[in-house]
C-alpha cells in the first residue's frame, strides 16, 4: 500500500493531523484497535488556554514552568500557549460544544493552575473531542481508516523514513508513505495500576528507539492522585476538576492532611501515597447537592453510583495510578524528528512543554497545537524501488506472564517514590532478563510485540531514572 500521509494512532493528535493533511493528499490512518480507543477518550477535565480577560499569557506560562520544575523548554511552552486559544476555536469550528454561560465559555480550574482557564464539556471532554474528530475523519473522502492494524517497525533507509510495517489480519503488511506520523500515545500499561486503556503499551517510543531516534525525559512519569480505589482495569479516573469544584482530600479519620488540595499532581500523589500507608484516603464533595453533581459530573457520578458510591453523601476512596509520561521522542515545534519525513505528535513525543511534570489539561492542548503546525513541512518523496525490509513470521505464542511481570517491576522500581540503588541492582537487570527471554521467541504477533515494546521502554525509563540522582518534578528519589 502507498499513501501521501501515514498516520499511526487515533487520539486527538493523530486525528487532528489527519484532517489537516487530507487537504493536501491521501491519508491512511492506522490504529491498533478501534478508532475511538485512545487516551483522549479518557480525558475528563478539559483543555487549558488563555480565554478570559482576567487571565494572560504570562500567567499560564508561569504555571506551566513551575509545575514542570523549570525543566521545560520555555520556547516550546510559549509557542504552545500563544496558540492555545486558536486550538480551542478550531475545535469549536469542527463542532465541539464546550460548556457556555450567556454565550461565553465556562471555565474550570485544576491543580497547579492559578486561574480558571480550562474549557470543558461536562466531565467527558476528551470523549466529546474524540467523537467530533472521528465524525469528521469518517466524512473525509481523502482519509482511509485501517482499524486493528498494529505498527511493528518503521521502513527506513539511512536517515529517511519511507513508511511502516504492520500486523493486519494476522499478516505482515508494508505501507509506504511520503510522510509517516507517530501519534501512538503513552505507556500507562507498563504499570500494574494505571488509568490508561489496554492499548497504551509504549509502542511508538519503542519503534522510535529501535529506529535510532533520540528520546528524552522518560523518567518523568506522572501518577494521577485520584483514581478510584477499586479493582478496575483500567482504573477509573476521578478528574482533578472534582477538587477544582470543591472536593477535599481527607484521611480515614476524616481529617484533611494537605495544605493545598489543588497543588500539582506530583505533590498530591505523593501525599496521598504516604498517607495511605496509615489507612484509606478519600475524596469528599458532600458539600455539593446531588442535582449540582449530576449536572456537572454526569459520567463520574454514574460510574461511582455503579460502584456503590453516592458523591453527595459518601466518601470516595482514591489512590494514585500511572497516568502520563512527560518525555518521549524528541521533536521540534513542527513535530519533525531527526529522521527525514518522520513526524511525531502527542504523548509519544518530548516537545519540552511539560518539563519534569505535566500541568493538568495541557496535554490535550499540546496534542492539538503541535499537530496544527504542519503546512510548510509536508513534501512528496519518491519511494526507492529497493528498500531492505525484513518480513517476520507470525507466531501464536502468548506473552501475558511477561507483561504482568514487567508491570510489577515498573510499579516497584519506577513508581511514585524511587530508590536509585534498587533500580540499578534489581529493576534494570530484571527487565534486561525479560528482554532476552522475549528475544529468544521466534516470530511475532501483536501480544508478543507489545511485551517486547514494554520491556524495551521500561528498561529505558529505569535507566533514565537511575541517572537522575536527585528529585525533580514527578521523579522523586527517597
Amino acid at each position: 500500500m502507498q499513501t501521501n500521509f501515514l498516520v499511526i494512532g487515533s487520539g486527538i493528535s493523530g486525528l487532528n493531523f489527519a484532517l489537516h493533511a487530507a487537504k493536501k493528499g491521501k491519508v491512511i490512518l492506522a490504529t491498533k484497535k478501534k478508532l475511538i480507543d485512545s487516551n483522549t477518550n479518557y480525558a475528563q477535565g478539559g483543555i487549558a488556554a488563555v480565554l478570559d480577560k482576567t487571565d494572560n499569557f504570562k500567567k499560564h506560562v508561569a504555571d506551566t514552568m513551575k509545575c514542570g520544575a523549570y525543566h521545560n523548554n520555555k520556547k516550546a511552552v510559549e509557542f504552545m500557549i500563544k496558540n492555545s486559544a486558536e486550538a480551542i476555536y478550531r475545535l469549536i469550528e469542527l463542532g465541539v460544544e464546550f460548556e457556555k454561560e450567556d454565550g461565553t465559555l465556562k471555565l474550570t480550574q485544576e491543580g497547579g493552575h492559578n486561574k480558571r482557564r480550562i474549557a470543558y464539556v461536562g466531565d467527558n471532554t476528551g470523549k466529546e473531542i474524540e467523537r467530533v474528530l472521528v465524525k469528521r475523519i469518517k466524512e473525509h473522502p481523502n482519509i482511509e481508516i485501517l482499524e486493528n492494524t498494529f505498527a511493528i517497525d518503521l521502513i527506513k533507509k539511512g536517515k529517511i523514513c519511507y513508511g511502516c510495517q504492520f500486523i493486519r489480519r494476522n499478516k505482515i503488511e508494508n505501507i509506504f508513505a511520503d510522510q509517516t506520523i507517530l501519534a501512538t500515545g503513552g505507556i500507562g500499561q507498563l504499570f500494574t495500576y494505571t488509568t490508561n486503556p489496554k492499548i497504551a503499551t509504549g509502542d511508538g517510543i519503542a519503534i522510535g528507539i529501535r529506529a535510532g531516534l533520540k528520546v528524552k525525559d522518560l523518567e518523568f512519569i506522572q501518577f494521577h492522585p485520584t483514581a478510584l480505589a477499586k479493582k478496575l482495569s483500567p482504573m477509573f479516573l476521578i478528574s482533578e476538576t472534582v477538587r477544582g469544584e470543591g472536593a477535599k482530600v481527607i484521611n480515614n479519620k476524616g481529617n484533611r492532611f494537605m495544605k493545598n488540595d489543588l497543588a500539582s499532581r506530583d505533590l498530591v500523589a505523593r501525599e496521598i501515597y504516604r498517607e495511605s500507608k496509615n489507612g484509606q484516603v478519600y475524596l469528599d464533595i458532600s458539600n455539593k447537592t446531588q442535582s449540582y453533581l449530576v449536572k456537572r459530573f454526569p459520567q463520574i457520578y454514574e460510574k461511582l453510583k455503579q460502584c456503590g458510591f453516592e458523591m453527595e453523601k459518601d466518601r470516595i476512596p482514591v489512590t494514585p495510578a500511572a497516568h502520563y509520561i512527560s518525555g518521549g521522542i524528541v521533536t521540534d515545534l513542527y513535530g519533525q524528528s531527526k529522521i527525514k519525513n518522520l513526524f511525531a505528535f502527542g504523548e509519544v513525543t518530548c516537545t519540552g512543554v511539560h518539563g519534569a511534570n505535566r500541568l493538568a489539561s495541557n496535554s490535550l492542548l499540546e496534542a492539538l497545537v503541535f499537530s496544527n503546525q504542519i503546512s510548510e513541512k509536508l513534501k512528496h518523496q519518491k519511494i526507492p524501488k529497493k528498500i531492505p525490509v525484513k518480513l517476520p513470521t507470525i507466531t501464536k505464542t502468548s506473552s501475558k506472564p511477561f507483561k504482568k511481570e514487567i508491570q510489577q517491576v515498573m510499579w516497584k522500581y519506577a513508581g511514585i517514590i524511587r530508590n536509585n540503588k534498587l533500580i540499578k541492582k534489581e529493576g534494570i537487570p530484571k527487565l534486561i532478563r525479560i528482554q532476552k527471554e522475549l528475544a529468544k521467541i521466534k516470530g511475532t504477533n501483536q501480544d508478543l510485540a507489545e511485551a517486547r515494546n514494554m520491556a524495551q521502554v521500561g528498561t529505558k525509563i529505569l535507566s533514565s531514572a537511575s541517572k537522575r540522582k536527585h528529585s525533580l518534578g514527578c521523579h522523586f528519589v527517597e
